[in-house]
């Protein structure tokens, strides 16, 4: 018996390795494209660099799309699992009649990230101020363009008849084209807005979010699929999550800064400490990551306000909150 014991045991020390014995065996890896690189998803970046991500063993692979468009090039390609983007684009989608379809299953920001940078100092600067005026507001069709344009619009303003939206640069190439002289007006986000602020490169003139109000601006989004068949993962990622916004709700904006640094390592502390410290002012995450029937119906009237959509899409078909609702309570 006693040999019968060692023996069982000697042949489970060796085939402990290859049986997921180790914890790493059980890492799950998610390939994340994220449609820009800003503090205004420093959610995502706490719960990376604060480990929170592999204590639900997972590993995130983070990409930068550079554009919503691209980021869901990525995940109906299958080289993202999982995108941060504008919820904008679930709309487009389904509206094509794709089987197996992109749904949102939590929302990370609730207001416009922008804000709006001029070349000149206007410390009593007024949005009617853009009457006559050059603004690049980002890719026609994209979440960004459209919030502007709406905003605008509620302001008795219009496009070509009392100003210009300028929607023909890229989106990850408006800033260097601003600073090139196109355009009077440029809209961007953080860390980029304060640092180059500090540069003496422009100026911050106003908050697109303060003013525009809330819409769901970006989203976790995942392939209907993959959230069937991947129901542990999406959980530990959205727990991951969850311990991001109790450590954003307690500690100050510079603990925060200190915590993503390794994020924008060309970014100094000062104005990492201003993004954050600007994103909380105009409480611009959704800290229970809920995505509400209302809040998308006026993303929609956006979109329609835009031209970009002729019809709405019925909330069950665009968002799944149920595992934000398992996860937050």
């Amino acid at each position: 018996m006693k040999k019968l014991i060692l023996t069982i045991l000697a042949v489970v020390m060796a085939i402990c390795p290859f049986a997921g014995c180790d914890k790493k065996a059980d890492v799950k890896t998610i390939e994340l494209n994220e449609v820009t690189h800003s503090v205004f998803y420093a959610p995502l970046y706490i719960a990376i660099e604060n480990g929170y991500f592999e204590e639900e063993q997972i590993k995130v692979n983070l990409t930068n799309g550079g554009g919503a468009d691209k980021s869901m090039t990525a995940l109906l390609s299958g080289t993202a699992q999982i995108a941060l983007m504008g919820p904008e684009t679930v709309v487009y989608v389904y509206n094509q009649g794709k089987k197996d379809a992109p749904k949102v299953f939590g929302q990370l920001t609730q207001r416009d990230g922008s804000f709006l940078v001029s070349r000149n100092p206007e410390p009593n600067f007024k949005w009617s101020d853009l009457k006559d005026k050059e603004i690049l507001a980002g890719r026609k069709g994209g979440v960004p363009a459209m919030t502007f344009e709406y905003m605008m619009n509620e302001l008795g303003l219009y496009n070509g008849t009392d100003l210009t939206l300028n929607f023909d640069v890229q989106f990850n190439l408006m800033t260097s084209a601003f600073i090139g002289g196109t355009a009077d007006y440029c809209t961007v986000f953080e860390p980029t807005a304060s640092e180059y602020q500090s540069e003496g490169k422009w100026y911050i003139v106003g908050s697109v979010g303060e003013q525009s109000g809330e819409i769901p601006y970006t989203s976790f989004i995942a392939l209907d699929s993959y959230l069937s068949n991947n129901q542990d993962t999406v959980k530990g990622f959205l727990r991951a999550l969850k311990k991001a916004f109790e450590f954003l709700k307690t500690h100050t904006e510079r603990e925060v800064a200190e915590a993503i640094v390794k994020q924008f390592p060309s970014t100094t502390i000062t104005s990492l400490e201003a993004s954050v410290k600007s994103y909380k002012k105009i409480d611009a995450w959704k800290s229970d990551m809920t995505a509400t029937a209302k809040s998308f119906d006026r993303l929609q009237d956006i979109m329609v306000n835009a031209g970009e959509l002729s019809s709405k899409v019925p909330f069950s078909k665009l968002v799944d909150n149920s595992y934000v609702k398992e996860i937050f309570g």
